[in-house]
C-alpha cells in the first residue's frame, strides 16, 4: 500500500492535469458560476500564498504562520481552491473527478509527507502532529512564497478560470 501512495504523491502533478481535461469536458459553466467559484477560490489561493511563506519544504518542522493553526495549510488551500473550480465548472460529473482527484492525491500525499518528515525529524514532528510543540514566531517572507513556487499556482489558478470562461462562451 506504501508504494501505491508514494506513486500517487508523486504523480499528482500529471494526474491533475488528466483530470482537469475530464472536468473541463464535462464543465457547464456560467459567467455567475465562474465568478462565485473565484470568490470560493481565492481565499484557498490566499491561504497557499500564506503558508508558501512561512514554510522551508524539507529543512524544518515549520510551526509559524497557518502552520500553528493547521498541518497541511498548502493542501487546505488547495482543497478550497478545488471547491471553487467546482462550483465554477457548474457539472456534478465535474465536481465528482475533482473531488476524487483531491482525496485520493493528498491523501496520499500527506500520509507520504508525514512518513518522511517523521523519519527526518523524529519526536520533533511528533510533537508538532499531536500539538505539542511550541509556536515558532517567524515573519511571513515573499522570497519563500517564491522559492516554493507558489506563483505556479496562482497562474494555475488564474488558467483554470480562463479556460473554463472560455468554455462559458463556446
Amino acid at each position: 500500500m506504501n508504494g501505491v501512495l508514494h506513486w500517487l504523491a508523486h504523480r499528482r502533478v500529471p494526474l491533475g492535469f488528466l483530470c482537469a481535461v475530464i472536468a473541463y469536458t464535462f464543465a457547464q459553466p456560467t459567467w455567475r458560476s465562474i465568478a462565485i467559484g473565484c470568490l470560493v477560490a481565492l481565499p484557498g489561493e490566499l491561504f497557499r500564498v500564506w503558508a508558501a511563506g512561512h514554510i522551508d519544504k524539507g529543512r524544518e518542522v515549520t510551526r509559524s504562520g497557518p502552520y500553528r493553526l493547521v498541518r497541511h495549510p498548502l493542501y487546505l488551500g488547495s482543497v478550497v481552491l478545488g471547491l471553487g473550480f467546482i462550483v465554477a465548472a457548474r457539472s456534478a460529473v465535474s465536481g465528482v473527478v475533482v473531488a476524487l482527484y483531491l482525496a485520493v492525491t493528498l491523501i496520499a500525499s500527506i500520509r507520504t509527507e508525514e512518513a518522511g518528515l517523521e523519519r527526518k525529524f523524529g519526536g520533533e514532528y511528533a510533537a508538532y502532529r499531536e500539538g505539542r510543540a511550541a509556536p515558532v514566531d517567524r515573519p511571513f517572507r515573499l522570497e519563500r512564497v517564491w522559492a516554493n513556487r507558489e506563483h505556479r499556482a496562482m497562474a494555475g489558478f488564474v488558467l483554470a478560470m480562463g479556460l473554463l470562461a472560455m468554455r462559458g462562451l463556446f
